[in-house]
C-alpha cells in the first residue's frame, strides 16, 4: 500500500471520534462536501480519509485534526432527517501533508502519507505489551469497557501497535488525549503512555463503583424506611394511635384560643400561623418536630398569668431584716421602691387604670463578691411572693442568648428572657440579671445593646424575641441587676438603672452576721444542735481577723463550715454507737429522752467548745498577720493610709536621698494619680524653698538665718535624688 502514497485521497470529516484501522465502523455524516466525498468514493471505488473534527479551533488552524484513518466507503445510505450513513472499513493511518483544498466537485481533497512507526526492540515491547494487558484485565474487573472477547483479541494478537489501538479505542478518551495516541509512532512510546491511562481509568472505574454502590445502599434504605413507615401508619391506624396527633392539635388550638384575651394580634397571629402549618405538615417530617418545639414553647408562655399578691411594705422590711444585717441604706432604697409601687397599685386602681403604669426603675446592687448583692434580690422576691429567676450574665457575648435564635437555625431556642418566664410560670416575676458588669462583646453582638430594650421601662413593654418572632410584654417584670465594677457598664446601660451601693462589712457586723446567721446555718446543715458546738466571742474576733480577709462573709462561712465539720467528726468518734440522728429521734431528745441516749451510748453533755487556745487543731495556721503601727517616729519613714475592698490598711512609706542631680524616684504599686501627687509635692517644695518673696521674718537676724536655712536645704535637694518607695 505505501507503493502508491502519498496520493490525493477525497477528505471526509467526523465530527466525535478518533476512528482506527482495522475496524469496521458506521459513520454518520451531514455535512455537505463530506456527503460528495463519500459519494465520489463510493462510486468510483476509492480510498478516502477520514479526520476527526476538533472541539476547541485556534486562529488560521484547519477544523480537523492533521491524522486519521484511510479506508474505503463499503454501503452508503440516506437518513430520513438528511443525514447520510456510511459503512466504513479502516485500512491504514495517514497524515495530512499539506492543507486540502476544495476542488470543482464541491469536497475537500488531500495528500496523504501512511504513517510509518519507528523500529523498536521486540523483548523490551512484548515486556511492556505484557504489563500492560495486566493492567487492562485489572480494569475490565471494575468496568464493563473491555468486554471478553476484547481481552480475547488482545491476547490473540501479536502486533504491539494494533493491541495500542484496540485498547485506546475501547476507552473512548477525549479527542486531544486520543490525537496523541494516535500521531505517535514511537511504539514503546504508546504503550507507555496507555499504562498510565488505563491506571487512571481504573481508579476512576473504582470511585464511581465505590459511589454508585453507596448509591444504591441509601436507595434501598430510603425504601426500606418507606415501607416500613407505610406499615407503621398502617398499624397506628389499626390500634387507633393515629389520632394523637390529632389531640394534639387540638389542645394547642384549645390553649390558644384560652391565652387570646392576654395576647397582643401579631403574637396570635404568629402562634396559629405555625399550628396550621404543623397541622398541614407530614408527622415524619424534620419541620414537623420543629414546628411543634416551637408550638410548645410558646404556649408554655405564661400569657395573663401574673401573681396577684399585694403589696404589703411591712412585711418587705420584716423579711429584709430577718435576712440581712445591717445594709441600712440598700433596705431603706429597696422599702422606698416597693412604697412607690404600692402607691401606684391603690390610686390606679381606685382610678380604674391600666396596670402597665406602675412602671419604676431598675435597680442594680454593686459592690464586692460576697456582701449579700444577690440573697437582698432573692429576699426581694420571697418578701413580695412571686416567683424567682436569676440569669447569669457573666461572660455572655452571644446577644442571641438574651434576644433567642432565629428559627432557620439548627436547635434554636428562645433568649433567656423567655425561659426565665417559662420557668417562673407568672408574667411578673423576680429577674435577677446577675453579674451584669461581666457582659462582653464580640463578633455575635453587643448583650449590652440588647440589655438596653430589656431594661428600659419604655420599651420592654414589646420586647422582641427572634424566636418567638413577636412582642413579649415585660412590664411587669421587676429587674434587678448585680456587679462589682460599675465603671465595666456602658453609660447607656448605666443610664436606665439606679445603682445602690452594698459595701463591705466592718469586722463587728461580721461578728453580729456570724452569730445571728452562719453558725445557725451552718449548724443545721451538719445536723449539729446549737448545745454541741460553741464558738466563743474572743474565737470569732480572731477567725474574722486572722483567717478571714475580705468585704463579705464567704470566707467566713467557710472557716465556720469546717469547724462544723471536725465537731461532727468528733461527735461520730465519742458516740460509736450513734447510727445516725432523724427527725424522729431529735423530737424524743426534746421531750427528754437522755436515759434512751444513754442506753444507745450517747453523751448527753457532749460540747465542742471553740476558744482562742484550740483554734489551731481546727483551723491550722493563722492566714493573716496584722502588723502593728509604729507609734514613735522614724527618719525616711511614715504611716500612710490604703484602701481595700476589705476596708483599710496602713502602708509604710520610706524614703531615702542619694546623690544625684535632684530627681525623683518612685518604686512600688502605685497608680497614676499617687505618682503625680508625689511629683507635685516634690515640686511645691522646691518652689517653697527658692522662693525670695515669701514673707521674712521682721527681725533682720531672723530673716538671715532663715534664709541660710533655705539655701542649705534648696543646696540639698538639687545634689540629691530622693527615692520614694510604697509597699
Amino acid at each position: 500500500m505505501t507503493e502508491d502514497f502519498p496520493k490525493i485521497l477525497p477528505l471526509l470529516v467526523e465530527e466525535d471520534t478518533f476512528l482506527y484501522p482495522f475496524m469496521i465502523a458506521p459513520i454518520f455524516l451531514q455535512n455537505n462536501a463530506s456527503i460528495k466525498a463519500a459519494a465520489y468514493a463510493k462510486n468510483n471505488k476509492s480510498l478516502v480519509f477520514i479526520a476527526c473534527q476538533k472541539d476547541k479551533l485556534n486562529d488560521n488552524e484547519a477544523p480537523y485534526y492533521d491524522v486519521g484513518v484511510i479506508g474505503s466507503v463499503m454501503r452508503e445510505a440516506n437518513m430520513p432527517n438528511g443525514r447520510v450513513k456510511l459503512l466504513f472499513n479502516g485500512i491504514a493511518k495517514g497524515r495530512i501533508l499539506e492543507p486540502a483544498k476544495e476542488n470543482e466537485q464541491g469536497f475537500l481533497e488531500a495528500q496523504i502519507s501512511p504513517i510509518e512507526y519507528l523500529e523498536y526492540d521486540k523483548e523490551n515491547i512484548q515486556a511492556i505489551v505484557e504489563v500492560l494487558k495486566e493492567k487492562v484485565i485489572t480494569l475490565a474487573n471494575v468496568s464493563s469497557l473491555f468486554p471478553p472477547d476484547l481481552i480475547k483479541a488482545l491476547e490473540d494478537n501479536d502486533d504491539p501497535n494494533r493491541i495500542a489501538d484496540l485498547i485506546a479505542a475501547a476507552l473512548h478518551l477525549k479527542k486531544d488525549q486520543a490525537y496523541f495516541l494516535f500521531a505517535n509512532n514511537n511504539t514503546e512510546q504508546r504503550l507507555l503512555d496507555l499504562i498510565d491511562i488505563v491506571i487512571e481509568e481504573t481508579k476512576t472505574q473504582k470511585l464511581q463503583k465505590e459511589i454508585k454502590s453507596k448509591v444504591h445502599q441509601k436507595m434501598e434504605q430510603t425504601n426500606k424506611e418507606y415501607f416500613l413507615k407505610e406499615q407503621l401508619k398502617q398499624i397506628q391506624k389499626e390500634l387507633g394511635t393515629d389520632k394523637q396527633r390529632d389531640e394534639d392539635l387540638n389542645q394547642y388550638y384549645q390553649k390558644l384560643e384560652s391565652v387570646k384575651p392576654f395576647l397582643k394580634e401579631e403574637a396570635f397571629k404568629e402562634i396559629k400561623k405555625q399550628i396550621d402549618r404543623l397541622s398541614r405538615t407530614h408527622a415524619d417530617s424534620s419541620d414537623s418536630a420543629t414546628l411543634q418545639n416551637y408550638v410548645e414553647t410558646m404556649l408554655d408562655v405564661p400569657f395573663g398569668q401574673y401573681e396577684k399578691k399585694a403589696l404589703d411594705i411591712k412585711h418587705v422590711k420584716e423579711q429584709l431584716d430577718n435576712d440581712h444585717y445591717s445594709l441600712k441604706r440598700p433596705k431603706e432604697r429597696i422599702v422606698e421602691y416597693f412604697a412607690t409601687m404600692q402607691l401606684l397599685e391603690m390610686r390606679h386602681k381606685k382610678k380604674q387604670e391600666k396596670k402597665d403604669k406602675t412602671k419604676g426603675t431598675i435597680l442594680c446592687f454593686y459592690g464586692p463578691p460576697g456582701v449579700g448583692k444577690t440573697s437582698l434580690a432573692n429576699s426581694i422576691a420571697k418578701a413580695i411572693e412571686r416567683p424567682l429567676v436569676r440569669i447569669a450574665l457573666g461572660g455572655l457575648e452571644d446577644v442571641n442568648e438574651l434576644r433567642g435564635h432565629r428559627r432557620t437555625y439548627i436547635g434554636s431556642m428562645p433568649g433567656c428572657i423567655v425561659q426565665g418566664l417559662i420557668e417562673a410560670k407568672k408574667m411578673n416575676p423576680v429577674m435577677v440579671l446577675d453579674e451584669i458588669d461581666k457582659v462582653d462583646r464580640s463578633v455575635r453582638g453587643d448583650p449590652a445593646s440588647a440589655l438596653l430594650e430589656i431594661l428600659d421601662p419604655e420599651q420592654n413593654i414589646a420586647f422582641r424575641d427572634h424566636y418567638a418572632n413577636f412582642s413579649i410584654d415585660l412590664s411587669q417584670v421587676i429587674f434587678i441587676a448585680t456587679a462589682n465594677n460599675i465603671d465595666r457598664i456602658p453609660a447607656p446601660l448605666r443610664d436606665r438603672m439606679e445603682f445602690i451601693s452594698v459595701s463591705s462589712y466592718t469586722p463587728s457586723e461580721k461578728e453580729e452576721i456570724a452569730k445571728n446567721y452562719l453558725i445557725p446555718q451552718e449548724l443545721e446543715k451538719h445536723a449539729l444542735k446549737p448545745s454541741e458546738v460553741d464558738i466563743s466571742h474572743e474565737c470569732l474576733k480572731l477567725i474574722i481577723e486572722k483567717y478571714t480577709r475580705e468585704a463579705g462573709v464567704r470566707d467566713l462561712r467557710r472557716q465556720i463550715a469546717t469547724i462544723m465539720r471536725k465537731a461532727a467528726l468528733k461527735y461520730l468518734e465519742d458516740n460509736p454507737h450513734k447510727k445516725g440522728r432523724t427527725k424522729k429521734s431529735e423530737d424524743k431528745d426534746k421531750k427528754g429522752g437522755n436515759e434512751e441516749n444513754e442506753k444507745r451510748g450517747e453523751s448527753k453533755d457532749f460540747c465542742v467548745s471553740i476558744t482562742p487556745d484550740n483554734l489551731k487543731e481546727y483551723l491550722e495556721r493563722m492566714v493573716f498577720e496584722i502588723d502593728p503601727i509604729d507609734e514613735e517616729n522614724k527618719i525616711g519613714i511614715v504611716n500612710g493610709l490604703a484602701w481595700t475592698p476589705v476596708g483599710g490598711d496602713v502602708l509604710k512609706i520610706e524614703a531615702v536621698k542619694i546623690r544625684g542631680k535632684g530627681e525623683l524616684k518612685l518604686t512600688g504599686s502605685l497608680g497614676d494619680v499617687m505618682k503625680e501627687s508625689a511629683i507635685i509635692a516634690f515640686s511645691v517644695v522646691k518652689v517653697l524653698l527658692d522662693n525670695e518673696t515669701l514673707k521674712a521674718p521682721k527681725i533682720p537676724s531672723e530673716a538671715d538665718a532663715e534664709n541660710k536655712k533655705k539655701k542649705k536645704a534648696l543646696k540639698v535637694y538639687n545634689a540629691y535624688d530622693l527615692h520614694l518607695h510604697v509597699p
